[in-house]
């Protein structure tokens, strides 16, 4: 029999879905895959019941139904102070996973190399790969996981055609500074590059951290692929609704990736999603004090166990120092601790490309009573290891 594709060689299943796979199995509280166990709004619900019998349920326009795009532009012109062209500036795509599949895909040849920042969720260097291009690392600083400015600059004399910049930072928490932001945008053009940007926990910043789009930075709108979606703003993850900004020449040749791949995202869901996407700034408020107060109980309860994290200024997720444990792999550490203390954490060793094997990475977008169950049994941590 002729030979598979050697591209995927270096693939295995997928770390944070295999965590959530074993938890299942033994029934432990999964605050590995990074997904709520409490409703999305009221309103996407009651639309999602009425177009559920009114449709529609035939294709939408390949990039993006019409409305839908027309909401998400104006949505996305408020929040990033661009002024977006629905038809011309936005590709609806099946999840984030796929916009930045279709980003990469759209500007990237075979052999092309690109800049990742490590840690990195594990698609950045899979979407690499399978676009025949070739990945370049640069490391992310502990405690704050701050970069060095001569090392990215490396990326870029080495050839680095775009860099892949997820802020806020999964799985750090961390949320890149605008002095940083700048340093970035200043290599960017120096060295005539692109910047892809997953931006999925944009409306999820805690005080006194902000967020800066960094295609709204100056001169940068012609050189960024803005990737996000509704998943995790709405507590819709499972309905799979991203998005590409860019400028109208990488959106054209993004439609034409997105056509091929996946034809559009589902026409109902969108038509259902769209209500949320005129919700008013209030919304997003008292999202980011939800999540305040979820990080507040479950940092709270890690301090009280007495394990050693690094505090996470956006997104839902705390990287959890386990190096006391004095464990050689980080991956049967979390195995054990499904097993054994019965909560499910994702082994640090998947997000980072040096050999590190002391983090384990929780998610705290659960309910305060899950949160405060999964805290409980923690408490057995120590007993165990």
């Amino acid at each position: 029999m002729s030979k598979l594709s050697h591209r995927l060689d270096g693939f295995g299943e997928s770390v944070i879905r295999k965590m959530t796979r074993i938890a299942n199995q033994h029934e432990a509280i999964n605050l590995s895959q990074g997904f709520p166990d409490f409703d999305p709004p009221k309103a996407l619900i009651e639309e999602l019941q009425r177009v559920a019998i009114e449709g529609p349920h035939q294709y939408a326009v390949t990039w993006g139904a019409q409305n839908f795009r027309e909401a998400l532009a104006k949505k996305q012109e408020h929040f990033m102070g661009i002024k977006l062209n629905p038809d011309e500036n936005i590709v609806v795509t099946c999840g984030s996973t796929e916009a930045m599949m279709t980003a990469m895909m759209a500007i990237c040849d075979s052999g092309d190399k690109v800049a990742v920042f490590s840690p990195f969720y594990e698609n950045y260097v899979a979407d690499t790969v399978l676009c025949g291009a070739e990945p370049i690392y640069i490391p992310l600083k502990p405690p704050t996981f701050n970069f060095d400015k001569e090392e990215l600059e490396a990326a870029f004399k080495a050839g680095a055609k775009a860099l892949i910049l997820c802020n806020p930072s999964n799985p750090t928490g961390k949320v890149f500074t605008k002095e940083e932001l700048l340093d970035i945008a200043q290599l960017v053009k120096e060295y005539d590059a692109y910047v892809i940007t997953d931006e999925v926990y944009e409306h999820i910043v805690f005080e006194p951290y902000k967020h800066h789009y960094f295609a709204s930075l100056p001169g940068m709108f012609e050189r960024t692929i803005s990737c996000s979606s509704l998943s995790k703003t709405y507590s819709i993850t499972g309905w799979r609704l991203g998005y590409v900004i860019a400028p109208k020449v990488i959106i054209d040749q993004c439609k034409k990736v997105h056509d091929f791949l996946t034809v559009g995202a589902a026409a109902p869901l969108q038509e259902a999603a769209t209500v949320g996407l005129k919700l008013e700034d209030d919304y997003y408020k008292e999202l980011t004090a939800l999540y305040g107060k979820k990080r507040e109980l479950f940092l709270s309860g890690l301090d009280s166990i007495g394990l050693k994290y690094f505090k996470p200024e956006g997104a839902y997720y705390v990287m959890v120092d386990i190096e006391e444990f004095g464990v050689s792999s980080d991956y049967e550490f979390a195995k054990r601790l499904i097993k054994e203390v019965g909560v499910a954490a994702v082994p640090g060793s998947s997000f980072f490309k040096e050999p590190v094997n002391q983090y384990i990475r929780f998610h705290f977008a659960k309910k305060p009573e899950t949160l405060e169950l999964a805290l409980e049994r923690l408490t057995q941590i120590k007993k165990h290891f």
